[in-house]
């Protein structure tokens, strides 16, 4: 049981380190970016298998609710941008009961692509909601550190978002469920060849 706890903390120490890596480079502008036009659509298909699994032990229901054929154009790093929609993903399995609800949504608006994630879990109190994009904040300290949380996954989210020229935001009610919308801007070049 010792080793087992040695490896559990050995994981998490790994993966904080890794995160305040990444932090550093985003913060002293030496991550290398790689910005291609994307179609944000076939990136979400290619994001949902990672995650069901783990809907699936959870029994959660993970509803696609945008058009799976659609083609929405963005200029992204792919992996920055997965990266961010995993993680709020995993946070709404994570903080989502036995037998809930996440729907996934993207909404064209404004010269935006708004890729919406909803769910019914246990929500954020309101006084919380300013501070979960803070580094090393937690809601609920004793429960995150227990997932293996290492209360940076937001602040890598929000400012990958904002090399992106884009916005992360939250809203959510305690007990009734959290959605988190990220809007990215629209490619201004619509309709080229090669395309990710």
């Amino acid at each position: 049981s010792f080793l087992s706890i040695i490896n559990t903390e050995a994981d998490r120490m790994n993966r904080l380190v890794k995160d305040l890596l990444q932090l550093s480079r985003i913060d002293h502008q030496q991550e290398k970016w790689s910005m291609k036009e994307s179609n944000l659509i076939a990136l979400l298909k290619s994001i949902i298998p990672k995650i069901e699994l783990s809907a699936r032990q959870k029994q959660q229901h993970l509803n696609v609710l945008f058009d799976s054929e659609a083609k929405i154009l963005v200029m992204i790093d792919k992996d920055r941008i997965e990266q961010v929609i995993l993680n709020i993903l995993s946070n709404s399995i994570k903080y989502t009961n036995k037998g809930g609800r996440i729907d996934i949504d993207v909404i064209e608006s404004s010269g935006n692509a708004k890729i919406v994630v909803s769910d019914n879990g246990i929500g954020i109190a309101e006084s919380d909601i300013p501070r979960v994009f803070e580094r090393f904040y937690r809601v609920d300290k004793a429960r995150s550190r227990a997932m293996g949380g290492t209360g940076l996954g937001l602040a890598i989210a929000r400012q990958i978002v904002e090399e992106h020229h884009g916005t992360i935001a939250i809203e959510s009610q305690e007990g009734r469920g959290t959605t988190v919308t990220v809007a990215l801007p629209l490619a201004i070049r619509r309709g080229q060849r090669g395309i990710d």
